[in-house]
C-alpha cells in the first residue's frame, strides 16, 4: 500500500499543487499521473484537491501551461535582430526545451495553440497560443526584408517550421529509455545543421498545391 504522508498544517495553495504534478510527470510519465497519490504526497485527502483544480484534465493544462511560459520567456531572452536569426534560436529553445524535459515537452503538445483549428475539438491552451508569437513575428519580418520568399504564407510557413522542429525534437526524444534520454554524439551538430536546412529552404518559392 502507498506510504500515507503526514497531515499538512498550512493551507494548500495551487502553485505548489502543479508543481508536485509537474514533479510526478516528470519522473513517472504522465500515465503514472494520480490526484489521489498527490494528495497523499501533499498531506491532504482527494476531494480537498478539487478546491484548486477541476479536475485532472485542468491539472494537466496547468502544467502545460508552466511549460509553455518558460518557452515563451526563453523566446524573449533571443536579442538576435536579424529574424533568420531569431528563428534559428526559437527553434534551438525548442528543441532544447524536449531533450531537458522530454515529459514536460509531451504533456504541452496533448493541447494545441490557436492557429491549429480542428473541428469539434476544443483543446486550445492559451499558453500555446502564446508561445506562437513570437516565431509568427519574425516570420513575417523575414518576409518583408526578402529573407524568406514573398510568396509564402505567413501562417502556413508558420506551420511548416513548427512541424520541422517538432520533428527534430521528436526523434532526439527516441533515444529515451527508462526515465533517461541518450542523445547522439553529434546531436548539437544534428540539431543546427536540420535547422539551418529547414531555415534555408524558405527562401524557395511555395510548392504548388
Amino acid at each position: 500500500m502507498p506510504r500515507t504522508a503526514p497531515r499538512r498544517q498550512t493551507p494548500l495553495r495551487r502553485p505548489e499543487l502543479v508543481d508536485a504534478a509537474r514533479e510526478m510527470i516528470r519522473t513517472s510519465g504522465l500515465g503514472q499521473l494520480s490526484l489521489r497519490k498527490l494528495a497523499n504526497e501533499l498531506g491532504v485527502t482527494a476531494p480537498a484537491l478539487y478546491a484548486h483544480v477541476q479536475d485532472k484534465n485542468d491539472l494537466i493544462a496547468s502544467v502545460a501551461a508552466q511549460g509553455f511560459d518558460e518557452l515563451v520567456s526563453a523566446f524573449d531572452a533571443v536579442d538576435a535582430s536579424d529574424p533568420m536569426d531569431r528563428l534559428f534560436e526559437y527553434s534551438r529553445c525548442y528543441v532544447d526545451m524536449a531533450t531537458s524535459e522530454p515529459e514536460l515537452f509531451r504533456v504541452m503538445f496533448v493541447f494545441r495553440h490557436g492557429a491549429v483549428p480542428m473541428h469539434n475539438i476544443d483543446n486550445e491552451l492559451p499558453a500555446a497560443t502564446t508561445a506562437w508569437e513570437n516565431p509568427g513575428e519574425a516570420i513575417s519580418e523575414a518576409i518583408e526584408a526578402g529573407r524568406i520568399h514573398p510568396d509564402r504564407d505567413p501562417l502556413l510557413t508558420a506551420m511548416t517550421l513548427w512541424t520541422c522542429t517538432h520533428g527534430i525534437a521528436s526523434v532526439l526524444l527516441l533515444g529515451q529509455h527508462d526515465g533517461e534520454l541518450v542523445l547522439p554524439e553529434n546531436s548539437t551538430e544534428l540539431i543546427n545543421d536540420a535547422i539551418h536546412t529547414m531555415l534555408a529552404g524558405l527562401s524557395l518559392p511555395p510548392v504548388p498545391a
